[in-house]
This record gives structure tokens, sequence and C-alpha cells, in this order.
């Protein structure tokens, strides 16, 4: 059974942030970027199940970008809440 994919508002900036900035280094760049990132969120609807880093927070890293998605699995719910897609070049402890 599929997982329903439910995207914090939060992470939702974060998304249109980086598409945003990749328009800027070449036009059309961020479309690559979120057609990239719908394909991984694609992935945990079938097996969300990625090593726990932190609390009960999953990570799936992209592997074309420096981001990370960061998510929790409701198993009872076939739930899973995307908290933040995070840049990795960042400093961590701007999202915690």
């Amino acid at each position: 059974m599929k997982y329903k994919i439910l995207i914090n508002p939060k992470a939702k900036i974060d998304i249109q942030t980086a598409i945003q900035w990749y328009n800027t280094k070449s036009l059309g760049l961020g479309k690559v970027f979120h057609l990239f990132l719908k394909s991984q969120i694609e992935v945990l609807k079938n097996n969300p199940f990625f090593q726990i880093r932190y609390r009960n927070v999953r990570c799936l890293p992209l592997r074309k970008y420096p981001f990370m998605i960061h998510f929790t699995v409701d198993e009872s719910k076939h739930e899973v809440r995307i908290r933040a897609i995070f840049n990795t070049s960042l400093d961590p402890q701007k999202w915690k």
C-alpha cells in the first residue's frame, strides 16, 4: 500500500526557494530540480523507511543536488510528513 505524502508549509517554502535559486543560475534549471524532487517524493510513497537521522526524522539525500528531504513516517496512518527540503550546503543549525 502506498503512503500518502503530506508536505509541511515550511517545506513548500524550501522547495520554492530552491526552484527560484536554480532559475537564477539557468532558466529552466528550477523546473529540472523540481521534477527530480518529485521523482524522489514518489520513491517515498513506495518505501519511506530510510535511515533515522535524529528524533524519528528520516532523511533522503537527493543524489544530483545538495539537498536532503527530512521526513517522518506514521505507519498507522500510512503517511509520510515532509518537514523540510534542506540544502546541505547551509548550516544545519539554521533548520533546527
